[in-house]
């Protein structure tokens, strides 16, 4: 049976439990993320239950699917992260085995000084932070000098925050871009984050302007080997900013989960043959690093409900793909990401029945297993999964 379409949604954030290296990563063996929100009163998916969600080695805290409809799997990263570029690069083919530069003490005195020059003003903060903190911190100063506010986390990042009435947004890209050409090398941090915030002191509140500027991927992704072979990529949300734009076909920018569902729902409504690429972010964003557990498992629901939508509109030759890029456990303490195994779901009319893929050794096999589905080649650690799941 021909598959047409790929649908592959990344639930940004959502690990299924620690994985055996965790403790190298700063976090415990318990953390848990998925778990952690099925506590909650809350939470319901009972379409992601139906594909086989809760049938995945090491849940053993909610009931199986009797018959469940699809495949599925764990994935363990075998890349030296658990970040949001790092995980995608990896859901998409590239095994990083060096990780990307972080800065737990705040950039160096020479990167600062550089990026002063270059900017025209002064930075303030320089520290790991809360996004929403450290605009509460700094954001009286900002408006009083000028000066940018410019953060990191426990990923490898650099965030510059500014006022929209202070710095407009184009102004606050353009520092982005010359950040992004500064940061390479030793620095080479894995995004650029342009972070405006509006409103008054001390009622800040970021605004959805938000833009990444990532560092381009090493090697060719499958959006890379799609694109090549005259596929199509479309790629809904953030994905464009994770991979640089490169081995994008078009382009969808979304306001949240639920819009970006929206608009992953219409898309079933075009004819195009290839990949949809999705990165549903609020899990992360507004309730992972939030540590917002009931937030969390609301944003879920509504997810799987939009869910069973999205699959009574599918086509016979579509499949659809569900899997996370790392974990963000809202009931750890502080307020970064987790190393967690990731869940993997395969449902469609081309494929298999309640086959248990097991523990998978690296998240790259969702790369392999898309492009083997088109019958193109990737250069990657992954290994495709079509010759378990696939009713060809």
């Amino acid at each position: 049976m021909k598959v047409k379409r790929v649908f592959l949604i990344v639930l940004d954030s959502c690990g299924i439990g620690a994985e055996p290296d965790a403790a190298q990563f700063g976090d415990s063996d318990d953390c848990n993320t998925l778990h952690s929100i099925t506590t909650s009163p809350y939470y319901a998916t009972p379409n992601m239950k139906k594909i086989g969600l809760f049938n995945i080695d090491g849940i053993d805290y909610m009931d199986k699917e009797e018959g469940p409809s699809g495949s599925f799997a764990r994935l363990r990263e075998r890349s030296m992260g658990k970040d949001t570029t790092i995980g995608h690069w990896e859901i998409a083919g590239i095994v990083s085995s060096e990780p990307l530069p972080t800065y737990p003490n705040g950039f160096p005195n020479e990167v600062i000084d550089e990026l002063e020059n270059a900017f025209g003003r002064k930075i303030l903060c320089n520290k790991p932070y809360s996004g929403t903190q450290v605009i509460h911190d700094y954001g009286k100063e900002h408006e009083q000098t000028g000066s940018l506010i410019i953060y990191t986390s426990a990923d490898s990042v650099l965030q510059i925050a500014a006022h929209e009435s202070i710095v407009p947004l184009e102004k606050l890209y353009e520092y982005c871009r010359i950040a992004r050409k500064i940061m390479q090398g030793d620095h080479c941090v894995g995004r650029i984050i342009a972070r405006p915030f509006v409103g008054r002191f001390p009622n800040y509140e970021r605004t959805p302007h938000r833009h990444d500027f990532s560092l381009l991927p090493p090697a060719d992704t499958m959006l890379d080997v799609l694109q090549k072979n005259n596929l199509a990529t479309v790629c809904v949300g953030k994905i464009s900013d994770i991979f640089a734009a490169r081995g994008v076909g078009r382009h969808i920018p979304i306001e949240g989960n639920e819009d970006g569902m929206n608009k992953t729902i219409a898309l079933l409504d075009d004819d195009f043959q290839g990949l949809c690429f999705v990165n549903l972010v609020d899990f992360d964003m507004k309730y992972g690093h939030r540590r917002d557990v009931d937030g969390y498992a609301r944003a879920a629901t509504v997810f799987d409900r939009q869910l069973g939508s999205f699959i009574n509109k599918m086509h016979n030759d579509d499949v659809l793909m569900i899997t996370a890029d790392h974990g963000c456990d809202p009931k750890a303490p502080g307020t970064d990401h987790t190393r967690e195994y990731v869940p993997l779901l395969i449902y469609g009319r081309p494929i298999k029945a309640g086959v248990n893929l097991g523990t998978r050794p690296t998240f790259a096999d969702v790369a392999a297993t898309v492009t083997d589905f088109f019958d193109v080649e990737l250069m990657t650690q992954g290994k495709s999964l079509t010759d378990k799941i696939w009713n060809r």
